[in-house]
Parts: C-alpha cells; sequence; structure tokens
C-alpha cells in the first residue's frame, strides 16, 4: 500500500503499536486511535539536521506553542525528512532518540559555579558568571601575555588559558568563536577533529590538494567495487552507507570489509578479513606491492595525472627503517631531498619513459617490493586468499569502466601513523584511476555533525579558517614572509596552482579580523594575529595543565575527560586549573571531573581547588544556522523552540564574555589590549552577533566596487554586496571574507545552504539542495573523470566533460572552466605541479611514503621489517607519557575501542531511548580467550593498562578470534567507548583511562585503535 507522510499519520496507534516503528520513536503517546493526527494537527514543523554524525540527515520538528505571550513552543516529535536527498526520511537508532536528547534529565538550565574546594554547584546569574570569568581571563591574560619573543618579534600569545571548541556547532558559531580566540592570543586551541579526523586532512591534502572527503554521501551508490577498512559504515554511519547497499543493489557491487572484528559492516558484505589493528600499511602496501606486480594500474590515468614520472632529488632514501635526513638527536627529519629535482627555472624534472631510476614509480616500486604476500600474512594475521581477494578486486577498477571507492573512519586516523594509513590507500586510488570520478575517491566519514566545518574554519592550534595557516614566529616573522611561504610557485608549466591565490584569501580574512582598522600601512594588522612557537594540541595541552603551567580552561561543547587519552592523566591536570568555564547544553564528566564517583572516579573534591562555571547553551533544536556534512554540504537548519531554562546560545555566550572582556580594557586598560580593541565586531547587538550576520561574514562582502576581470570598465561586484564566490575575491583590501572556501553560501541572491531542490541532474547529483564547498562543486578533482582530451573515461559516468568551449556536465568543473584539453593544465589544481602525488613532497613529517611501523605498545616487541626501528622515530611523545607505555610481557592483549550504532560518542547515555537500547558497559573477547581466562558470557571483567583499569560485563563472541602474526598468538579486545558517569544508562568507566597519551605524527590525533591491556574476571 502506498502512502504519504501525512497520510500515515492518520493510522490507528494500535496499528502503530504492532509495528517496530514504535522503538523507534514514531510514536510516543497513549494507544488512542487518531491521537497522532489530532497532536500533529497543531504542531508547527521545522526543518532542521541531526546533531549526530557526519551523515546530516534531515529531521522534521514538531511544536507547540503558537507564539503568543508567555507561550513557549515545545518540540513534541522529531522523524526523517523525506525530502532530503542523502537520508530519504531515514532516522538511525541515535537520529530517532533526538527526541529525548532535547528533553534529557541531563540538559543544563541554570549558570553554575562550583567554589574551590566545593562538593556542590551554586546557582548563579548570567550577569555573574559573565563578570567572574571576564575578570579571571583579563587578569590571566594581563598577567600572562607574550607581546614579543626574544628575537623582538610581535607574536601577541596567550598560553595561559586554553580553549576547546565544540564538534556540533554551527558555522557560525565556530567563526565567532575563532575571532574571539585570536584576538584575545588564544593559540593552546583545539577541536575535537584533533581528535578524530586530522590525519584526514594531513594525508588528503598532502596527496590531492585538499583535506576533505573527495566524493558525496550518495554517489558512492556508483561504486563497483567497496571496501571498508579503518571504519564501520554500517554501525556509525548507519543512513549513509544505505548507499553502499544501493551499489550492491544497482550496480552488482563487491563489498569487501578489512577489520580486527566481523562487524555489522561485514555482516553484509560479500567478503570479511581480519586483521591485527596497526598493522594496515603492511597490508595497504602489500596490495600496491600486488598491484605493480600483476599490472593493474590505469597506466593512461597514472602518466598522465600523477607524478609517477617525477624525478626526485639527489640523496633521497630509505635504509632499514629510516628515510633520508633523519637526526636521531632532535628526533625528528630534515626534509630537503624529500623533493623533486628541478631545473634552472624551478620547474619540476620528469622522465615520461619511467625509466630514470629515482623517478617517483621506481622508487615507489622499489619501496613497497618488501611488501609480498608472505609479509602482509605474517604481520597482519590476515590470510593470504583473504588479502588476494581484496587486491584482485581492487585491481580490476584499474579499467576505465570500474571504479572502486574506499569508506574509512577512526580505525585509520587515531594512530601513530594515522596520516600515514591514508596516504597509502589515497595512493592506491590514484594507480587505480579511482580519483575524481564518480563512485571512486577516498571517503573520508566524519565522526560529527559539524566537525567538518570547524575544521574547515581553522579551529586549531596552527589553523586559521579555510585551510590557511597561522603564523609561525620563526617562518612567518612578516607579512611578507608570510605570504611569500604559503603562496606555491608553479611547478609545471601550465598548471592553475589555485594556492598562488593565497594573498587574496589571508588579506580578505584579515578585513574580516580588523574590519577598517586593517590597512595596507600597517599589513592589515597582521602584527594583531598571535603567533605560534610550536603545536599546542589536546596532548600538549594535557601536558601543560599537567605541568602547571595552564591556568584557565574554556571548554565549549567538548567532553575532554572522556575524549582525551590517560583519562587519569587529564583528570589530575584539570584538578591544578585555577578556572575552568564550561559551555554546554548537557552534563559532562568534565564538568564534573572534581566529583568522587567511587573507582571510576576516586577523587577528594575538597583537595581540588579549580573553580569550574557551568555555562547552559542551546543545543542544534534551539537555533538556526549551518553545519557541514563529511560530504562537504552546508546545510541551514532553523530554530523549533526555546531552550530550557536560561540556556542562552554559544553565540550570545561568546558575545556577552568578549564585550565584557573589551569593556574591562576600555576601563581599565591591560597588557596588549591593542587586538582586543582593535577587533571588528559590527554586529547589531554586540552581545548577541546573529547567526544571519556570520553566515554574510562567512560568504564575504565587497568593500569597494569590484571591477569584472574579462572587462575592466565594468563592475562585477558593487561596494556592500555580497560576494558571488571566491574568484571575486582581491588582495587590496577590497573584499572581506571570513572563510574563502565558504565564498558562494550567501551571495546577493540569499542564502544558498537554505535551497531545497533535491533534482537529481544525473548519477545522484542534487546541486539544488544545500550547498557544498567549493564553490557547490559535490566530486573532488572531477577534471581526473576524463582523459587528457577531455572525454569521459567511461561514457556511463558521465560526470563533466569538454563541450568545445568550456567544461560543463552535472557537477561543477574542479578546473579552470575555459581551459581547453590540449593546454596540458593538471587535474589536481591545489598542488603547483597540478599532479596527484604518489610521492609525497615535504609535507608529513614522518616521509614521503607510508612504512610499517608498530604502535607504541606493540604486542610483538619487535618490528620484523627492521627491527633497529620498531615505532616510528618521528613520533612525538612528552617524558611523562613515554613512562606510562606497558609493554607486552606485562599486558599481552591488544585492546581497540569502537562505537556502537546505538550510542553517540559521550552523549546519548544521556538520552533515555538510546540508554534503553545499549544500557550497560560490555567488552567483546574471543571464545578461545574466554577459555583461556575461565571467563563466561556476563561475567564481570576487569581490562588494566599501564595507566588504569575498567570493569565492564564480557560479551563472549565469534565476531573476534585470535591471530597468528610474526609466529605467535594475538588476542584483541573490542572496547565500546560510550560509558561514564553523567548518564541515564548504568553508571561505567571511561574507556580512555585505558589508553596512551601519545599521537599520530603529523596531527597528533590520539592513539585509540592498538594499545595493551591485560584481563581477568573481576
Amino acid at each position: 500500500m502506498q502512502m504519504s507522510r501525512r497520510q500515515f499519520f492518520k493510522i490507528s496507534a494500535a496499528g502503530l503499536g504492532t509495528s517496530g516503528l514504535v522503538m523507534m520513536g514514531a510514536y510516543s503517546g497513549e494507544a488512542h486511535a487518531e491521537v497522532r493526527a489530532y497532536r500533529l494537527s497543531r504542531a508547527r514543523e521545522t526543518r532542521n539536521t541531526c546533531t549526530y554524525c557526519s551523515v546530516g540527515c534531515g529531521v522534521l520538528m514538531y511544536s507547540l506553542g503558537d507564539g503568543a505571550k508567555n507561550a513557549k513552543a515545545e518540540i513534541i516529535h522529531i522523524e526523517g525528512d523525506p525530502d532530503h536527498p542523502v537520508s530519504r526520511g531515514a532516522l538511525c537508532p541515535k537520529g530517532a532518540g533526538l527526541l529525548d536528547f532535547i528533553h534529557s534529565p541531563g540538559r543544563l538550565k541554570y549558570p553554575e559555579v562550583r567554589e574551590p574546594g566545593s562538593k556542590e554547584w551554586k546557582r548563579i546569574s548570567w550577569e555573574e558568571a559573565i563578570h567572574r570569568v571576564a575578570k579571571h581571563m583579563k587578569a590571566d591574560r594581563d598577567a600572562n601575555l607574550v607581546e614579543k619573543n626574544a628575537e623582538g618579534v610581535p607574536v601577541n600569545r596567550w598560553l595561559s588559558t586554553a580553549m576547546l571548541t565544540a564538534s556540533a556547532s554551527s558555522n557560525e558559531t565556530g567563526i565567532l568563536t575563532q575571532k574571539f580566540m585570536r584576538s584575545l592570543g588564544i593559540v593552546a586551541t583545539d577541536a575535537q577533529a584533533r581528535v578524530c579526523h586530522g590525519p584526514t586532512v594531513s594525508a588528503l591534502a598532502s596527496t590531492f590538494g585538499r583535506g576533505a572527503m573527495t566524493n558525496s554521501w550518495v554517489d558512492i551508490k556508483n561504486a563497483d567495487f567497496i571496501l571498508v577498512m579503518g571504519g564501520n559504515a554500517a554501525e556509525a554511519h548507519p543512513v549513509g552507507f544505505r548507499w553502499a547497499i544501493e551499489a550492491k543493489k544497482q550496480r552488482g557491487a563487491r563489498l569487501i570489509v578489512v577489520d580486527p572484528r566481523f562487524n555489522r559492516t561485514a555482516a553484509v558484505a560479500d567478503h570479511y578479513v581480519p586483521i591485527r589493528v596497526g598493522s594496515d600499511i603492511v597490508f595497504l602496501g602489500g596490495i600496491i606491492n600486488w598491484l605493480i606486480k600483476n599490472d593493474k594500474i590505469q597506466w593512461d590515468y597514472v602518466k598522465a595525472y600523477t607524478n609517477a614520472s617525477a624525478i626526485i632529488q639527489e640523496g633521497y632514501g630509505f635504509d632499514e627503517g629510516l628515510f633520508s635526513g633523519f637526526d636521531a638527536e632532535k628526533g625528528a627529519y630534515d626534509k630537503k631531498t624529500w623533493n623533486y629535482e628541478l631545473d634552472d627555472k624551478g620547474i619540476a624534472k620528469v622522465d615520461p619513459t619511467l625509466q630514470h631510476p629515482r623517478c617517483v614509480w621506481n622508487l615507489l616500486r622499489q619501496h613497497y617490493a618488501r611488501y609480498t604476500p608472505e609479509v602482509v600474512a605474517d604481520l597482519t594475521g590476515s590470510p593470504i586468499e583473504g588479502f588476494e581477494l581484496v587486491c584482485k578486486h581492487l585491481g580490476e577498477t584499474c579499467t576505465p569502466d570500474k571504479v572502486g571507492t574506499i569508506l574509512y573512519a577512526l580505525g585509520w586516523t587515531q594512530h601513530t601513523t594515522g596520516a600515514q594509513n591514508i596516504r597509502t590507500m589515497a595512493m592506491i586510488q590514484l594507480l587505480l584511476g579511482n580519483i575524481g570520478m564518480p563512485g571512486g575517491g577516498v571517503n573520508a566519514l566524519r565522526g560529527h555533525s559539524n566537525i567538518q566545518g570547524l575544521s574547515d574554519l581553522g579551529l586549531l592550534s596552527t589553523s586559521l579558517p579555510g585551510y590557511l595557516p597561522l603564523p609561525n614566529e620563526k617562518q612567518h616573522t612578516t607579512l611578507d614572509a608570510y605570504l611569500t611561504a604559503n603562496t606555491p610557485k608553479t611547478l609545471r608549466d601550465g598548471q592553475l596552482n589555485y594556492w598562488g591565490n593565497t594573498p587574496k584569501f589571508f588579506i580578505s580574512m584579515m578585513k574580516w579580523f580588523w574590519g577598517d582598522k586593517a590597512t595596507k600601512e600597517n599589513n592589515w594588522g597582521y602584527d594583531w594575529l598571535p603567533k605560534w612557537d610550536k603545536m599546542y594540541d589536546v596532548l600538549h595541552i594535557t601536558e601543560l595543565m599537567y605541568q602547571g603551567k595552564i591556568n584557565g580552561f574554556v571548554v565549549q561543547g567538548f567532553n575532554p575527560l572522556a575524549s582525551f587519552p590517560d583519562a587519569h592523566k587529564v583528570r589530575d591536570a584539570f584538578s591544578k586549573l585555577k578556572y575552568m568555564v564550561i559551555i554546554d547544553p548537557i552534563a559532562t564528566e568534565t564538568s564534573t571531573f572534581w566529583q568522587n564517583h567511587g573507582e571510576s572516579n576516586d577523587v577528594d573534591p575538597s583537595q581540588i581547588q579549580t573553580e569550574v562555571f557551568r555555562l547552559p547553551s542551546t543545543c542544534f533544536a534551539e537555533e538556526d544556522g549551518a553545519i557541514v556534512n563529511s560530504g562537504r554540504w552546508l546545510q541551514w537548519h532553523w530554530k523549533g523552540a526555546e531552550p530550557p531554562g536560561e540556556a542562552h546560545s554559544d553565540q550570545e555566550i561568546i558575545g556577552e564574555l568578549f564585550v565584557a572582556l573589551r569593556d574591562l580594557y576600555r576601563k581599565e586598560g591591560g597588557k596588549g589590549a591593542e587586538p582586543v580593541l582593535n577587533v571588528s565586531w559590527p554586529y547589531a547587538n554586540p552581545k548577541a552577533p546573529t547567526p544571519e550576520e556570520l553566515a554574510k561574514e562567512l560568504n564575504g562582502r565587497a568593500l569597494a566596487d569590484i571591477p569584472d576581470p574579462a572587462d575592466k570598465s565594468k563592475v562585477l561586484v558593487k561596494k556592500g554586496e555580497q560576494l558571488p564566490g571566491f574568484a571575486a575575491l582581491q588582495d587590496d583590501g577590497s573584499t572581506l571574507c571570513a572563510c574563502w572556501i565558504f565564498s558562494g553560501c550567501w551571495t546577493q541572491a540569499g542564502n544558498q545552504m537554505a535551497r531545497r531542490d533535491n533534482t537529481d541532474v544525473g548519477l545522484g547529483n542534487t546541486p539544488g539542495w544545500a550547498w557544498s564547498w567549493p564553490a557547490n562543486r559535490r566530486i573532488l578533482y572531477n577534471r581526473a573523470s576524463c582523459d587528457p582530451a577531455g572525454k569521459p573515461w567511461d561514457a556511463t559516468r558521465k560526470l563533466i566533460a569538454w563541450n568545445g568551449e568550456r567544461w560543463a556536465g552535472a557537477d561543477v568543473p574542479d578546473f579552470k572552466v575555459d581551459s581547453p584539453p590540449e593546454a596540458g593544465m593538471n587535474p589536481f589544481i591545489m598542488n603547483p605541479e597540478g599532479f596527484g602525488r604518489l610521492f609525497c613532497t615535504d609535507k608529513l613529517v614522518d616521509g614521503p611514503f607510508p612504512e610499517h611501523y608498530e604502535p607504541m605498545e606493540t604486542p610483538l616487541g619487535t618490528n620484523p621489517l627492521h627491527p633497529k626501528v620498531v615505532n616510528s622515530p618521528a613520533v612525538r611523545i612528552f617524558k611523562s607519557d613515554r613512562e606510562r607505555l606497558g609493554k607486552h610481557t606485562e599486558f599481552p592483549y591488544v585492546g581497540t575501542t569502537y562505537r556502537l550504532t546505538e550510542h553517540f560518542q559521550f552523549w546519548t547515555k544521556s538520552v533515555r531511548l538510546n540508554a534503553i537500547a545499549q544500557p550497560e558497559q560490555f567488552v567483546e573477547i574471543s571464545e578461545v580467550l574466554a577459555k583461556e581466562k575461565g571467563i563466561v558470557a556476563g561475567d564481570w571483567v576487569k581490562i588494566s593498562s599501564k595507566r588504569g583499569f575498567i570493569k565492564a560485563k564480557a560479551v563472549v563472541t565469534k565476531r573476534m578470534k585470535p591471530l597468528t602474526v610474526n609466529k605467535q598468538t594475538v588476542h584483541q579486545i573490542g572496547i565500546p567507548l560510550h560509558w561514564g558517569w553523567e548518564t541515564v544508562a548504568q553508571k561505567g568507566y571511561l574507556t580512555n583511562i585505558l589508553s596512551p597519551a601519545v599521537g599520530d605524527c603529523n596531527t597528533q590525533t590520539p592513539e585509540y585503535k592498538a594499545f595493551l591491556v591485560n584481563l581477568e574476571k573481576a
């Protein structure tokens, strides 16, 4: 029977009660006929976006309350939006519980303070809260701001207060936070991206030129082969994973899962291959070797579009685990030999015949020759036949009419070699010609609803909006030095080299920061920006707190006690703070780190002198704004109700705090007052900037008439108008733009992010739905979907093509639209040579080719590939953390964390529906290990590492099996990460008590996927 959504709600409640929809939250009232239609008949419908993972599912919220005086709207029902191109009305168990999230008993309603040494919260007014926090911040900044370094370079750096930013807050909140932080000089800052997909940005940007998911969720349906490795898409992104199933149904696509566990994705796959955590580069390096040995290379693509033919400098080499240039004393590489050999004009030399011994192709072939199927099986524990099956299916996509894609997530990022895990797969996809193709790409499945957006907005220690770097005190002492260092020179003739426009992006951003105060005479306010001396990532911030060198901590929508590794050290570090400010809609363990909760948090509150402020903020349903899903779509959502109690929006909290600080500097003066007083804050209500005001700044506007570059006598954009896109940005101060890659999101024609035309123009592209950066492009590097002559490699997957005058098609060309094929411009326009990089020139700290290094806590105690270099030589680890590493002789099993589809991080344990679905903490162990330990299903077990222990129920399962690695048995234990003491589920332990404080070499994303533990019956 066919019925519309409206007709559906006219079914009797009794009929609804017999369906599984009751369990999914579709019905919450008593079982009376017609009750649903009656309730919704008076309700107001508001369109919003799910607040959890990066699929960005559309939701419809229904609220009662007609807006009359004293009548406060309340959301009574949430369902999926059937018009949404990705979710098509579906919601996962987390989305089904959104109503319970909004009405969670854990929602914060009033400002509170926990006085030093106190055991309880005290309610205070907003006025008192803002005043006290502002006084703390100003006193600390006045005492500790570094205005100039020892060389006299202006640095305006404030290190003694740190700030974390939210993963689900809107872009508008994020960009206001960026302005707030940098005007104060805060560089000890990070977002959730540091804990999850930092290595994605590092790996993909250094390979292709941008650090984002290459394709879109719906595009997965165009694949002929799907490899899920380093993730569990069916579990963590169930609604987005529907498009993998669609590929199987429509195209007969094959799906293979490589994972330590037989997980929910494996349950619907064609094949499953087990693997030891931390050995992914061996497996992937083996694939590269197999593809080369079996000539499964798309040669026309590789020769035309990759740097396979480029010649590398003399002196480059690799020997016994070390690349050339390693300095053992510094524990770091001098990367000068990791670069192209240039001619006297600065152009990279190439050998189109691929015969030169130092051309990338020969270096690649030589490097991975060691990764034979036998070595792969020995080091990964994967069966040779399973490994070769993956190779065979991937190898079949080397032809133009076959395309494969990869779906991955934190299983690849949360390692000391996280960026290199992803780099290896990026190289494989280049060899196969799968980048730029519909159904292809390297698809990073982001974990949070707007962590892509906060990465785009530069809410990280050394970043600025649009992936511009924050100035460094040694490399960028002046504006000229900064622009010279960050504006690459073209390395091959005729290439677009789009980062050559860096001065336009940067100066337009400076006009957003400082407004009229930014002039050419003062270098656009360059010296007011803080300059960093080292990266103050989450691990470094924790270490500085632990050493007593940080006094204040502002935490916006983040739960670092549960998210940072080695939770006991984090708790001890928080105990040394003078003040902590929590901005959150819900109670978190971070906000109550000072409370005693028995074994799970055994502290004495009277000995903790940290003053903690808890400021209640709105949740997704109570605000307007945009968030960016994993496919780079900026989707606008609308407010459906007022927040509970006295909760304020994040923009209002940041606005009130900034105005209070600025007023203090105006009245009292203070150290480094100039950046605070000069920052542009042009909002109608300075204490509460609106999302619309901020979104328009993200897009940018003209500060003077902008002439048309094609005809200088004409005006392209009039003074005061919104810019049409980043191509209109100027480097003379005549344009303002907060984030250049978002330019085009709110043009003179209006809010492009709010568009709702879901017309499919081909291959699943819906360009009229929302807006995608850059330039509303849905598939990055799509010029590579055509051969050098401009014809699609596969006529059945025609995305764009050269029509004789310009590039056009179902997507916005990722290319100079009027550059004809014969001009020889290459597809990877963000790289100065136009190539996709098989060899990564000087961008990564741990090598131009990925190499297998053991986790810092290895179950083998050695690295059979090079026993003298067991772990990555480029890893950064603090002395106090190295002392807390365990050895396999004491902790013989491997622990690895993962997510459940019923829960999201540490949020949904405060959501009743999700707590019912997964109420109790557990771990997964194999039947073999359970038998060895005398454990049966349901027993309480204790899992311990060098850093602490947790207790949980044992799930004894066939999903995990022991592996034979290097002639020894390796047992792996699966540890879901969702529990804690702020919960409506059963109280549990923070999983990150177990994990070590060490991170990815390039981004310092913590290692959560491979660490050593012991197991015993509790």
